[in-house]
């Protein structure tokens, strides 16, 4: 595995002759050597099992004779003033050991200075998309966001680039900047990685107290309950709030109606044990919500409650603050006409940016 710290450094690395496997090359033998994939899973670090499940997409996506490049860079454009940029986790050693164990071939960790050796004057505008939700309580956050990914893609020109779906916002832009700006990437989107609660796997859940960590599955137990229920977006959205506004985990434990094996699928690590054993929330603990919406999954318009018209893929959405840590997430609901196809939330990949 090459780690590239410079951007001559990445050329040079992205320049060199492709080694076939034997297999490859005898079957390619009298005629032309096949081409594998270049797969970019951009990332900031802090490689978790979410990042592990986009690695192992990404070595399938690029085949036999592909090359996976991963980027590590904490991007100071996508931060507001007062939020975690100093203290964002920064573990490269461990990043490097995981890629390396995970078949990446090239590491690409820039500083700042290399990734911006000038003031970026130029920004990628998000458009009306990137002003909503995330972009509402982040402002800034997408132009940041698109402009890295744009020069990372610039920088190493994949074929494919693979990202998460968690970050349903981001995706939706990333496939509509592709597509306006003609770049011909292909967008990979892979599913949600859960702890075994169902708490999503962020590089920010380092950051709860136990307390909070008791706390924080909350948010997609609202998730899959608006996801299960039957009826338009006001039952979705009214299901999902019942929850946050409920008194939190109940001394069952977690509710075998809402959250299940069958929701939770693959998604989970098998080597993630946590505590489940439902007790009930700190004083104060409850988590404070930025937004809970629900969208249009290709263009990630606003789905508004009262709107019996809508069917099609649609995500619902969340943004809340346990303790001082923001936490995101969503899952897929599909609303047939006449309402919702009460059941349990999808953590596909079939989010597209509107052609529109």
């Amino acid at each position: 595995m090459i780690v590239a710290r410079s951007r001559a450094e990445l050329a040079a690395a992205l320049a060199r002759p492709v080694r076939w496997p034997d297999s490859a090359i005898g079957s390619a033998a009298g005629g032309p050597s096949p081409r594998g994939k270049t797969v970019l899973v951009p990332t900031m670090g802090a490689l978790h099992d979410g990042h592990h499940a986009l690695l192992r997409r990404a070595r399938e996506l690029a085949g036999p004779g592909g090359t996976v490049v991963v980027s590590i860079f904490v991007n100071p454009l996508q931060f507001g003033p007062n939020e975690d940029l100093d203290k964002y986790p920064r573990t490269l050693d461990t990043d490097l050991a995981a890629c390396e164990a995970a078949g990446v071939d090239l590491v690409f960790a820039p500083s700042v200075s290399e990734m911006y050796p000038q003031e970026q004057l130029i920004r990628v505008d998000p458009g009306p998309t990137g002003e909503i939700l995330e972009g509402e309580f982040r402002p800034g956050f997408f132009h940041g966001v698109l402009t890295v990914v744009l020069k990372l893609f610039s920088l190493i020109r994949p074929d494919t680039a693979v990202f998460g779906q968690k970050d349903a916002q981001q995706l939706v832009l990333v496939r509509r900047m592709v597509s306006d700006f003609g770049l011909g990437i292909e967008i990979e989107a892979v599913p949600t990685v859960r702890a075994a609660d169902g708490l999503a796997l962020s590089s920010r859940n380092k950051y709860l107290s136990p307390e909070e960590r008791a706390v924080a599955p909350v948010l997609y137990r609202a998730l899959t309950a608006g996801a299960a229920a039957a009826g338009g977006p006001e039952a979705v959205l009214a299901a999902a709030q019942a929850v946050l506004d409920g008194p939190g985990l109940d001394e069952a434990g977690l509710d075998e109606a809402v959250l299940d094996d069958t929701a939770l699928d693959d998604t989970v690590p098998n080597d993630t044990v946590l505590d489940t054993t439902g007790r009930p929330l700190p004083a104060g603990a409850s988590p404070r919500v930025d937004y809970l919406a629900l969208v249009d999954a290709r263009s990630y318009a606003p789905v508004r409650s009262a709107d019996l018209d809508f069917y099609g893929p649609a995500v619902l959405a969340i943004a809340a603050r346990v303790g001082t840590t923001r936490l995101i997430d969503n899952v897929l609901v599909e609303l047939s006409p006449g309402g919702a196809a009460p059941g349990t939330p999808r953590e596909g990949t079939e989010l597209h940016a509107a052609d529109d």
